[in-house]
C-alpha cells in the first residue's frame, strides 16, 4: 500500500455501503480478513480507501457506489488534508472549464498517475495565470507534480462528475460538503443573509470582502449583478481560504465573458492590508467579532481612521472605516456586526462622527438565528462613502426585524423572505427619499441631530415606538373569540371516560425491525445520500418541528438527496428522550425528512399508520427501546414494540390515536392563542393603550 494512499473513517465505509456504522462494526469483529486500520486513532480508524473499496466488493457489499460520494471519500481522506484535496480540485476544474479539450488530450495521453501529474502542473500554470496574474501575485499557487500526485485519482473523478454536474456545480458539492463537515472551523455567512447584503449595496462593477472567508458574500454579489466586466477582490488572512474564494468566483457558471475577473489576496486586511490601491463600488464584510489584538498600538496613525482612533476593544470600528476607506467617493458599504457595537460607550465618538459626516446610512437589526452565532441578533450596518463637499444625510434609517421570527424559525424559508422584504422595502424608500414614514415596531428613520446625545446608542429597538397592540382593538377581538371557539373544540375533543381496565391486555408483540425485515414497511433516515442530486429545495421536516406540532421549517442542503415524506409515514424523533411521534398528512407530503429523525413507511396492506403511531409513542415503549450516553438519550427505533393484530382490529386503535392527536392541536392552538392574548393585554395595558378595565 501507498504511504501516501487516501484514508477513510468508518463513517466513510457505511456511506460507501449504503449501511449504519453498527454494521461496519460487526463486519471489523466478525471477517478476519477487513482490512486492518492505517491510521486514525484507536477509537477512530482511518482504512486505505482502496483495500476498502476492494474487500466491499469481494464480499458483494460495493454494487456501485454514487461517484459524487466516491469523489467526496477520496477528497475527505486526502494525505495532505480536504483543504489541500480542495485546491488541488478547484485548479483541475478550471482546466476543466475553461480547456476541456486540453484536460481531454491528457487524461488520454497517458494513464499513469506520475505522468500525468507531471503534465498536469504545467497545464494548470497555463490556465491560472490568466485568471489571476501572476504566481506572485495570486493567491492560488500552482500545485507541483509531487504535490499533485496523490491527488490524481480525485482529480480523474471530479473531472467525471463535472460532467454531469458542470465544473461549478462539482466543486460548488465539494465545498459545501466539506464546510457542512466542520463548521465550527469557518466564519459562515448563510446565503439567504449573504444575498440580502448584495442587494442592499446594488449593482457593482468592483466589490471587495476584506474577509472573505469562503467567498459567500462575493459570490452573492456575482449572483445578484451578472452583468459582464465586473472585478471582485477578496482578502483573508488564511492563504487557504483566500485561494478557496479565488477558485469559487473564478469557477462561475456563464463562463466566458461574463465571468468575473478576480484578484484575491492572503494577508491580515487591518494590519497588513495587500489590497490597498483598490477602491471599490461596494464592500461586504462578516469580519471576525471581539479581537482584541487586531493592531491598535501599531496602527495608531493609520490614515483610515478618518473617524477617530478605534479603541482596543472596538475591532468592529476598525473594519467599519477600514471598509469606508477602500470605497469610492459615493460607494456603498454593508457590515455584519454584533449588536453591542451600536451602543457600546467605548464607541460613542466614533458613532457619533460617521452619523455627523453622513458615512453611516442603516442600522438594521436581524433576528437571531439568521447568522451564526444563532444566539445572538446580530445586526448589519450599511454605509456610504460621503463625496467631497457632499451635504451630511439629515437622518439614519433604523430597521428592525426581530418580531417578525416570533411566529416561527427565521431559517424557515416563508420567515426570511418576510425579514428580507421588510429590509429591502424600507431600505429602497429611504435611500429614494432621504426619509421613512414610521412604521411602527420596524422601521423609522431618525434625525442624525436626536442621535447625538451621550451614549450616541443607535440599537433600532431602544429607538422604535413599539408596535400597535396586538394589532388594534379589532385583532385582539377576533383572537379572542378565535380561542373561545378552539376551548370548546377542545370540550368536543376531549375523550370520553372510560372503565378501567382491570387486567392489561396480553397481546403477541413484535418489533419495528422485525416489520422492517418482513417487508410490513421501510425505515428511513436523513442520513442517506444517493449522489443523485438535482432536486429543487423542498422545506424539511425537523426534530423540533415534530416536538411541537408545527409546519416543516427547516432547509436541506442542495447537494443531499433528501427522503421525501409522503401521506401516511410514521416520523419518530431518535434523539432527546421525548415520546412523539408525527403521522404525515397532505400538508406534510413533499417536505424532506429532517436529521435526527427516523421514518417508517407503513405497507398498507399490513399496517394502519394511525395504530402504529399510537404503539410507538408509549411513555414504556420508549423507555425501553432508549439508550443513555452521558449527555443525551438516543431511541433504537428498532426495539420498538407494537402487538400483532390484524389490520381490522388495528382500525379501530388507529382512529382513537387519530382523535387523541386532533385533541391535542386544539389544545395546542389554544395555548399559542392564550399566550399571544395575555401578552398583548399586558403590552396595551404597559404601553397606556388600553385602560385599566374590562
Amino acid at each position: 500500500m501507498q504511504d501516501n494512499a487516501t484514508e477513510v473513517t468508518a463513517a466513510g465505509i457505511a456511506r460507501l455501503a449504503g449501511v449504519g456504522r453498527a454494521a461496519v462494526s460487526n463486519w471489523r469483529r466478525r471477517h478476519a480478513d477487513f482490512p486492518r486500520p492505517v491510521g486514525g486513532t484507536e477509537t477512530s480508524p482511518s482504512f486505505a480507501l482502496t483495500e476498502v473499496e476492494e474487500w466491499l466488493r469481494d464480499q458483494g457489499k460495493l454494487a456501485e457506489v454514487p461517484l459524487r460520494e466516491r469523489v467526496w471519500q477520496q477528497l475527505a481522506g486526502h494525505p495532505a488534508g480536504p483543504v489541500a484535496a480542495l485546491l488541488h480540485t478547484g485548479c483541475a476544474l478550471l482546466l476543466v472549464h475553461d480547456r476541456p479539450t486540453e484536460w481531454l488530450a491528457l487524461t488520454a495521453a497517458t494513464d499513469k498517475d506520475r505522468d500525468l501529474a507531471q503534465r498536469l502542473s504545467a497545464a494548470l500554470e497555463g490556465v491560472l495565470t490568466p485568471r489571476f496574474g501572476h504566481a506572485t501575485q495570486r493567491a492560488v499557487g500552482t500545485p507541483s507534480p509531487a504535490e499533485l500526485l496523490p491527488s490524481v485519482p480525485l482529480l480523474r473523478g471530479a473531472a467525471e462528475l463535472a460532467a454531469e454536474l458542470g465544473a461549478r456545480g462539482t466543486f460548488a458539492f465539494l465545498l459545501g460538503r466539506h464546510l457542512d463537515a466542520n463548521p465550527r472551523q469557518y466564519t459562515l455567512t448563510p446565503p439567504g443573509p449573504a444575498e440580502l447584503m448584495a442587494a442592499l449595496v446594488g449593482p457593482a462593477t468592483t466589490a471587495l470582502d476584506p474577509a472573505c472567508g469562503t467567498g459567500a458574500l462575493l459570490d452573492a454579489v456575482r449572483a445578484h449583478d451578472p452583468r459582464p466586466g465586473r472585478t471582485l477582490y477578496g482578502q483573508d488572512a488564511s492563504a487557504e481560504l483566500a485561494a478557496l474564494t479565488a477558485l469559487r468566483l473564478a469557477l462561475d457558471g456563464n463562463g466566458g465573458t461574463n465571468a468575473p475577473a478576480v484578484r484575491t489576496a492572503a494577508a491580515d486586511t487591518l494590519r497588513a492590508d495587500a489590497l490597498s490601491d483598490v477602491r471599490a463600488d461596494a464592500v461586504l464584510a462578516h469580519p471576525p467579532f471581539n479581537e482584541r489584538g487586531w493592531g491598535h498600538d501599531e496602527l495608531a496613525y493609520d490614515p483610515r481612521w478618518e473617524y477617530g482612533l478605534p479603541a482596543r476593544t472596538e475591532s468592529e470600528l476598525a473594519w467599519v472605516q477600514h471598509a469606508l476607506a477602500r470605497l469610492k467617493d459615493g460607494g456603498s458599504a454593508v457590515l455584519l456586526m454584533p449588536p453591542t457595537v451600536a451602543s457600546r460607550r467605548s464607541g460613542r465618538r466614533i458613532r457619533a462622527d460617521l452619523l455627523r459626516r453622513g458615512a453611516l446610512r442603516a442600522v438594521i437589526a436581524l433576528p437571531a438565528g439568521a447568522v451564526p452565532p444563532n444566539n445572538i441578533p446580530l445586526h448589519l450596518w450599511v454605509l456610504r462613502r460621503p463625496g467631497a463637499g457632499a451635504p451630511a444625510a439629515p437622518e439614519l434609517l433604523l430597521v428592525d426585524t426581530t418580531s417578525l421570527a416570533e411566529s416561527g424559525d427565521v431559517r424557515e424559508q416563508q420567515v426570511w423572505d418576510e425579514v428580507r422584504g421588510t429590509v429591502l422595502d424600507a431600505w429602497r424608500a429611504f435611500d429614494r427619499d432621504g426619509s421613512l414614514e414610521e412604521r411602527p415596531g420596524l422601521a423609522r428613520s431618525v434625525p442624525v441631530i436626536d442621535l447625538l446625545d451621550d451614549e450616541v446608542d443607535l440599537a433600532p429597538a431602544r429607538r422604535l415606538p413599539p408596535p400597535a397592540t396586538g394589532g388594534g382593538a379589532a385583532e385582539l377581538t377576533a383572537v379572542r373569540e378565535e380561542l373561545a371557539d378552539t376551548l370548546r373544540l377542545a370540550t368536543k375533543r376531549a375523550p370520553r371516560a372510560v372503565p378501567d381496565a382491570t387486567v392489561p391486555a396480553r397481546w403477541p408483540l413484535t418489533t419495528v425491525g422485525e416489520l422492517a425485515r418482513a417487508g410490513a414497511l421501510t425505515l428511513r433516515t436523513a442520513a442517506t445520500h444517493s449522489g443523485a442530486g438535482g432536486h429543487a429545495r423542498v422545506p424539511v421536516l425537523t426534530d423540533h418541528d415534530v416536538l411541537t406540532s408545527t409546519a416543516p421549517s427547516g432547509a436541506h442542503a442542495a447537494d443531499d438527496e433528501p427522503v421525501i415524506l409522503e401521506v401516511g409515514d410514521v416520523v419518530v424523533p431518535v434523539l432527546g428522550g421525548a415520546a412523539a411521534v408525527r403521522v404525515v398528512d397532505e400538508a406534510d407530503a413533499g417536505a424532506a425528512l429532517g436529521r435526527g429523525l427516523a421514518l417508517l413507511r407503513p405497507a398498507p396492506a399490513a399496517l394502519d399508520p394511525w395504530f402504529l403511531a399510537g404503539f410507538l409513542r408509549s411513555t414504556a415503549n420508549n423507555r425501553q427501546a432508549s439508550s443513555y450516553a452521558s449527555t443525551a438519550t438516543r431511541l433504537d427505533v428498532r426495539r420498538l414494540q407494537l402487538p400483532r393484530l390484524p389490520l381490522s382490529e388495528q382500525a379501530g386503535y388507529g382512529e382513537r390515536f387519530k382523535s387523541l392527536a386532533a385533541f391535542e392541536d386544539t389544545l395546542r392552538h389554544a395555548s399559542r392563542l392564550g399566550e399571544q392574548l395575555v401578552q398583548a393585554l399586558h403590552d396595551g395595558l404597559t404601553a397606556g393603550t388600553l385602560p385599566p378595565t374590562d
